[in-house]
């Protein structure tokens, strides 16, 4: 395909991208902006020829383009500059990012540039820190928010148990929902220091709410008997990772079982395990696991703005110990 042939199709799919944006945007703005609700997805990869991914951010804009074998130069940006200017963001608020799958994800939560910028977003009586630029992912899995408002439903004086808990948005909900101590664990000391400020941006700053800066595998073994006889727990680990005490490598699809069965011996009876995944191929192993009340709730956790025929956002479960 000769160059000016190549340019048109672009052209071509960026005006495709440009009227399906648009289009999502005015189903959902002015409902969202009702429930204080400022962050929501516009665009995931609904075309197949446009491996693309759109998110608003309070008249920010965060473009993505799905990594594949053959990427055109140029072209995330004409993406980009096209949506912003169909919905009036400033070049300044265009936030381009590359987004990998399989067992490159590990490079997501690489850094990628040290604005260390921090931008306050809205959602429902919350409000979150976001990067937009320095990370892959901003800050906020807003495809969890009804998650999160299901946590905080069942948080009442219970003891709540947050692993790979990132930002801490589940922490907060979990104590504002009126949890008598939270456990919060993520391997970043970075993670753990956002949600530390997320905790005081909505005044829940307390010392009943604990962050632990240790590798989740690594917790997990030495946990008993300091954390134990938790009453809600939110599991939301990555697809792959290695475990910095033994250098072990975790992948979700094999491996769960054996986190999860650990996370059961940290609750009490008839408490409640929260557990989801990213990964597009996952098979819950249901007969490796020590607990057989196991129910998947993920119709009611993914929002309207998520809803994808191509792909699902997440699956979860919510495993009665």
């Amino acid at each position: 395909m000769d160059s000016q042939t190549l340019q048109k199709k672009h052209q071509r799919q960026a005006q495709m991208l440009v009227d399906k944006v648009k289009k999502k945007f005015r189903h959902f703005h002015k409902r969202y902006r009702k429930q204080n609700i400022y962050i929501f997805r516009l665009y995931d990869w609904d075309i197949p020829e446009i491996n693309a991914v759109v998110d608003w951010y309070a008249g920010h804009l965060v473009v993505g383009e799905y990594s594949r074998k053959q990427s055109f130069p140029g072209w995330l940006s004409l993406m980009g500059r096209s949506v912003a200017r169909a919905l009036d963001v400033p070049g300044e608020n265009l936030h381009l990012k590359i987004r990998r799958a399989g067992k490159n994800e590990g490079k997501r939560y690489e850094r990628i540039d040290h604005t260390n910028q921090k931008i306050a977003m809205g959602e429902r009586d919350f409000k979150f820190y976001i990067n937009p630029n320095d990370y892959v992912d901003t800050g906020v899995f807003s495809d969890h928010r009804n998650t999160r408002q299901m946590v905080r439903e069942r948080a009442f004086d219970s003891r709540f148990l947050n692993l790979y808990c990132y930002t801490g948005s589940f922490t907060c909900y979990a104590a504002k929902g009126g949890a008598r101590q939270t456990v919060s664990v993520d391997r970043s000391v970075t993670a753990i220091n956002w949600a530390q400020a997320n905790l005081e941006l909505n005044g829940l700053s307390d010392a009943k709410h604990i962050l632990i800066q240790e590798d989740t595998l690594d917790f997990l073994t030495t946990a008993k008997p300091m954390h134990q006889d938790f009453d809600l727990a939110v599991v939301d680990p990555p697809s792959y990772s290695t475990t910095r005490r033994t250098n072990g490598y975790f992948d979700i699809a094999k491996d769960h079982p054996q986190l999860l069965n650990a996370v059961f011996n940290l609750m009490k009876t008839g408490a409640s395990v929260f557990f989801s995944t990213n990964h597009q191929d996952f098979a819950l192993k249901t007969k490796d696991l020590t607990v057989t009340n196991i129910q998947e709730i993920t119709s009611k956790t993914i929002p309207e703005d998520y809803q994808n025929k191509r792909r699902q956002i997440h699956r979860c479960w919510e495993i009665q110990v």
